[in-house]
C-alpha cells in the first residue's frame, strides 16, 4: 500500500466474468455528486442502495433500486442502456458495484460507501441466493453475448460442498477463495487499505440491524444530506427489513425471472448468526486459516463486529 497523500488506488486487475466486466467502467462519466455503493455481495447492498435512494430522492420508497441504481459492470445489460439511464437523471446519482477497490477507477470527485458484513453471514445468504438462482443468463449451458469466459456452474447440492469451494477457490487467479464467483475476503481488504481516502467511507450490516434510525442519520451526515426527524423517521419505517419485504415486489420487480420465490427469497431473514448452527469445528477452523491470511487483524474484528468491535475504520 502506497502510504504518501500522494498515492491513490489504481486498476491492476482485469475483473471479467460471467457476472462481472470491469472494462464498463471505461464508458461511465462521472458527476461529482455520485454516490457509489460498494459491497463483495449479500453484505446489505440493496438495503444500503434503497437507504441512499431515500436520503437522495424524498418519494423514492417504492422505485425500482435495480433501475434507479443500477450495477454499472453487470453484462446483463447492454453498458449503452446503463449509461443512458445514468445520463438522464437528474438527481444526485446512486451507483453499484461488486468490484475489488484494485479493479475499479477510484475517482477523488466520488463518495464510496463500502457495506460489509461478518463473512460467515456472507455465506449463509449466499447459499440462499445461489441454490435459488433458476433463470440467469450466465448459469450453466446457455451462452450470452456479453458473458466472459465459463458460465457460472450449479449450485452444489449440500452446504458443506460450497463452503469448501468458496473457501478454497478463487474464480481469478490472483484470487484463493470466492469461488465460483469473486473474492469476498480479499474484496473488503482492498478498500480497508485505503480507508483513510476521505470519500471512501465504511458502513456494516449489523449497524444498519441493531441501530437502522442512528446508522441513517450518520450516513446522511457524512454525505453531507440534511434530514429533519420527520424526514429520519419516514425513512427508517420504509427502511426496515419487513418494510422492504412487504414490498419487495415493486422494489425488485424483475426478481421472479431470477430467482425461485422471487423477492422474498432476495430478502431471505435479515439476520446474523445462522452459521452457528451450521458450520462445524472443521469448517471454522478453515475459516479460521484463510480469514487470518486474507484480512488485516483491524479489518477481521471490524468485519466480525461493526460497531461493537470498538474500532472505527478512520481511525486505525
Amino acid at each position: 500500500m502506497c502510504v504518501t497523500s500522494l498515492c491513490t488506488p489504481k486498476v491492476v486487475r482485469p475483473y471479467r466474468n460471467h457476472s462481472l466486466d470491469n472494462e464498463r467502467w471505461a464508458e461511465y462519466v462521472s458527476r461529482d455528486s455520485d454516490i457509489i455503493v460498494v459491497s463483495s455481495y449479500k453484505s446489505g447492498t440493496t438495503w444500503l442502495q434503497a437507504t441512499l435512494l431515500r436520503l437522495v430522492l424524498r418519494d423514492a420508497e417504492r422505485l425500482p433500486i435495480m433501475e434507479m441504481s443500477p450495477w454499472l459492470e453487470s453484462p446483463l445489460a447492454p453498458i449503452r442502456h446503463v449509461i443512458a439511464t445514468l445520463e438522464h437523471q437528474r438527481h444526485r446519482r446512486v451507483i453499484k458495484t461488486h468490484l475489488p477497490l484494485d479493479g475499479i477507477p477510484y475517482l477523488p470527485t466520488a463518495t464510496y460507501v463500502v457495506i460489509a458484513r461478518d463473512p460467515r453471514d456472507v455465506f449463509m445468504s449466499l447459499w440462499n441466493h445461489y441454490r435459488n438462482i433458476v433463470r440467469y443468463p450466465f448459469l450453466a449451458a446457455p451462452s450470452h453475448p456479453r458473458r466472459v469466459g465459463p458460465p457460472l456452474p450449479r449450485c452444489p447440492d449440500q452446504l458443506r460442498r460450497f463452503w469448501y469451494a468458496w473457501l478454497t477457490r478463487g474464480w481469478f487467479e490472483w484470487e484463493s477463495e470466492g469461488y465460483p464467483f469473486w473474492s469476498n475476503l480479499h474484496h473488503t481488504q482492498t478498500w480497508w487499505e485505503w480507508r483513510h481516502l476521505p470519500n471512501i467511507l465504511f458502513v456494516h450490516f449489523n449497524d444498519l440491524l441493531n441501530d437502522l434510525s442512528g446508522e441513517v442519520s450518520s450516513i446522511a451526515g457524512r454525505l453531507g444530506i440534511e434530514v429533519d426527524s420527520k424526514r429520519l423517521r419516514a425513512a427508517v419505517d420504509a427502511l426496515t427489513f419487513d418494510k422492504m419485504k412487504n414490498d419487495a415486489m415493486m422494489l425488485l420487480p424483475h426478481a421472479d425471472a431470477m430467482l425461485r420465490g422471487g423477492a422474498n427469497t432476495f430478502f431471505h431473514s435479515g439476520t446474523n448468526g445462522r452459521w452457528r448452527d451450521v458450520l462445524t469445528a472443521d469448517d471454522s477452523a478453515l475459516y479460521e486459516e484463510v480469514a487470518t491470511r486474507e484480512l488485516s487483524d483491524e479489518c477481521r474484528c471490524w468485519l466480525e463486529g461493526g460497531r461493537a468491535s470498538g474500532i472505527d475504520p478512520k481511525s486505525t
